[in-house]
């Protein structure tokens, strides 16, 4: 609707003051200007909406059963159960004997990661630890890669589960007077690339650039129960939005 003020203007000014070569290729090329900014918005909007629709967000939970997870290894299937509508891990009363994980059957490369999780027991039962296994492998019963740490001493730190072990320590200077230590918190994992963010109740706890281009990108996400003390660990509204 501008572009056709914008002429009509024009042809008015043209026929009133009969301008000079100059002055008309001045305003021809004002229209123009105008027309190629259009479309250039034009196909910049139509870019950013094609963008936008190429990024869904899927619930790795049904709320109601384990499907498309998996126990690593089946010894540890008794520990894994979703209970009220919630993946649980452990039961808060028995101690873990060892480190047990539940993991998806699909794998995952660039992703931002969602859920709230609950971890909870006895710390003077043993170590009550948990964490979340993203771009991982399987070997055997045994599962490697990079984990987002949950637990007292080691909130919001990566950590390399069976490699290279912890690869940065979490900033708690915010996140200590948001977290509820034994309640419901929420985590975020944003992978792009080598770049690693990890939040905790919305609060950026550490970064990491992978410089090793061996380490794998792509891989499983997972649930960590860790042996210990009689740990508890509880999760929902787990979402996954491939990026």
């Amino acid at each position: 609707m501008e572009i056709n003020l914008e002429f009509r203007k024009a042809r008015k000014l043209v026929w009133k003051s009969k301008p000079s070569i100059d002055q008309f290729l001045t305003i021809k090329n004002r229209l123009l200007g105008k027309r190629c900014l259009l479309l250039i918005l034009s196909i910049m909007g139509n870019l950013s909406c094609k963008a936008q629709g190429n990024t869904t967000t899927v619930s790795l939970f049904d709320g109601a059963t384990l499907k498309g997870w998996e126990v690593v290894s089946k010894e540890n299937k008794k520990y894994w159960s979703v209970v009220d509508g919630v993946i649980t891990g452990g039961d808060g009363i028995s101690s873990i004997p060892e480190n047990t994980y539940l993991r998806t059957s699909d794998n995952y490369e660039d992703f931002e990661f969602r859920a709230l999780f609950r971890l909870t027991g006895d710390h003077d039962t043993g170590l009550i630890n948990s964490g979340i296994q993203y771009r991982s492998i399987i070997e055997g019963d045994k599962i490697i890669g990079y984990q987002a740490d949950i637990g007292r001493g080691y909130w919001g730190d990566i950590y390399d589960e069976h490699r290279r072990a912890k690869l940065v320590g979490g900033d708690l200077g915010t996140l200590q007077t948001l977290l509820t230590e034994d309640g419901w918190n929420s985590y975020i994992i944003r992978c792009i690339g080598n770049k690693h963010e990890l939040y905790i109740n919305g609060v950026k706890t550490s970064e990491y650039i992978e410089k090793d281009p061996k380490i794998p990108s792509k891989g499983v996400i997972g649930i960590q129960l860790h042996s210990g003390g009689n740990a508890k660990i509880e999760f929902k509204h787990i979402t996954i939005t491939k990026l």
